[in-house]
């Protein structure tokens, strides 16, 4: 009892912690309703969850209003970093929630599944995104990882009518337990060689460029384990064997939700633990992340041509556009540059930008492959120009964005990472982005080939869910607008720090 009574807990600004708060309120509502409440009309669900990530949004920019030029600063006893920074992050997961969510909405009612456990394991893994986003201290990222972690786990083998759903499910269980054990050993390392698992302190430590013993050796070793787990996590070559399989069998808008969320998040703490806490060792990691770069360029790219399963050529897709933000981080590490700052902005704008265009396209994808989301195959989109030509444009305006085509958001993102890598000097990097983004380029083009070229006969999905014609169209839209007017994005990264 004298223990608990000389417990002091840690100082709370409960408004710089808002969009967690109300994104928790929304898992606990729509639990407790499901458990406490008779069935809800059908869509009603999706709802409830759309309106907790927009008002998670919402305080997110009321947040950014209000810090206006103000430095960073931590929250609880410095386990949150509150900066520009974290709140871009913070409002690109939620949008991404939002708009997956309102996919996820119309999906479950075509497949007679809708309830309310799919939508609160949506909001738990954008709480863990949010996280890992904001976290100041290792150890917190790491029970952010494992909250995003666990929701993707359940949520790839949430459909009960495909046994492939089950098999995403486990495979990926298996590898991200691994990838998560690399990350936590990783942590371990890096606490023996500095002393503490907190961001600043870790970099502070650094900076004094004192070796003793063998904590050099502990110290890289603890950096080749962080970069192994998260290179599981966002799908880096070598370590990328999970993402097709995965992507394939989970229903197609958790693998929306995968590829914007599970990104953002996973890139975001990437980038924040080696160009913040481990800047002062870029020369130790940065020849690495070169190489895995390049890797991830050039294997995504080119396995992404071979594949018939437009799922399948999505996932690789992903994993070359995983290299291309990769290439942000190299430019972010070159800390002797004066320009090292474009990579953290490029780096930022193209994970929002790369979130929007991959719940769009995965959104028509989830059209096209009608009730059951088993017609994925390329064959499944021949015709549709034909049959569904305001479907085929929206798919093609994506595609276009995907492939970096000027004026759409595409273009913004791939050559603010280009400006970025070619400002810090590294120019074979940038050569190798661009011949991988012309061979990315083929994978779109043969998709729209099907679309507009092919003759099809196989039946379309006439009646497509208001929030699903919603989620395509913001999608679209803001590609557009983004390609067009670039200024309303990156008006808001100049000071990102």
């Amino acid at each position: 009892m004298l223990a608990a009574n000389m417990f002091v807990g840690p100082e709370i600004d409960w408004f710089k912690i808002s969009p967690l708060l109300v994104m928790l309120g929304g898992v606990l509502l729509l639990i407790l309703a499901g458990s406490l409440t008779p069935q809800w009309k059908k869509g009603s669900y999706g709802i409830v969850g759309a309106l907790t990530a927009a008002g998670a949004a919402v305080l997110t920019a009321l947040l950014w209003r209000d810090l206006g030029d103000g430095a960073p600063s931590s929250l609880i006893a410095n386990a949150l970093t509150f900066s520009k920074f974290t709140l871009f992050a913070t409002f690109s997961i939620a949008i991404a929630t939002l708009l997956a969510i309102l996919l996820t909405s119309g999906f479950l009612v075509r497949e007679d599944e809708d309830g309310p456990e799919i939508f609160a394991l949506i909001l738990s893994a954008a709480i863990g995104g949010m996280v890992m986003v904001q976290a100041n201290d290792l150890i917190v990222m790491f029970l952010g990882l494992e909250t995003l972690s666990l929701a993707f786990y359940l949520l790839t083998a949430s459909s009960r009518s495909r046994s492939a759903s089950g098999e995403a499910g486990l495979k990926y269980f298996v590898l991200g337990g691994f990838a998560s054990a690399f990350f936590l050993y990783g942590v371990a390392l890096v606490f023996g060689a500095t002393g503490s698992t907190n961001i600043d302190a870790i970099a502070a430590s650094l900076s004094k460029d004192i070796v003793l013993g063998g904590s050099s050796a502990m110290l890289l070793a603890g950096i080749a384990l962080l970069l192994v787990g998260f290179g599981f996590k966002v799908s880096l070559v070598p370590f990328h064997t999970w993402t097709a399989d995965v992507y394939q069998g989970a229903p197609t808008p958790i693998t929306a939700l995968m590829g914007s969320v599970g990104k953002t998040a996973a890139f975001v703490a990437l980038l924040r633990v080696f160009s913040d806490a481990l800047s002062s060792r870029s020369d130790d990691w940065r020849p690495v992340v070169v190489v895995l770069a390049i890797l991830t360029l050039v294997v995504g790219s080119v396995l992404a041509v071979v594949q018939t399963d437009v799922k399948r050529m999505l996932a690789y897709s992903s994993i070359s556009h995983a290299g291309f933000i990769l290439v942000g981080l190299v430019a972010a590490g070159q800390v002797a540059s004066a320009d090292a700052t474009l990579g953290t902005s490029g780096t930022l704008s193209y994970l929002f930008i790369y979130s929007i265009l991959v719940i769009g396209t995965l959104g028509i994808v989830t059209i096209v492959a009608g009730k059951g989301d088993n017609e994925t195959s390329l064959n499944a989109f021949k015709g549709l120009g034909k049959s569904n030509p305001v479907l085929a444009i929206g798919m093609t305006v994506l595609l276009l964005a995907q492939a970096g085509v000027p004026l759409t958001s595409g273009f913004v993102a791939k050559f603010g990472i280009i400006r970025a890598v070619v400002s810090t000097e590294n120019y074979v990097l940038a050569v190798v982005a661009m011949l991988a983004a012309v061979i990315a380029a083929f994978l779109y083009l043969r998709i729209m080939v099907s679309m507009w070229l092919s003759e099809g006969t196989a039946s379309r999905e006439v009646s497509v869910a208001f929030s699903t014609r919603l989620a395509i169209g913001m999608c679209v839209g803001a590609s557009i607008v983004l390609g067009i007017l670039p200024s309303l994005l990156l008006q808001f990264l100049a000071d990102v720090r």
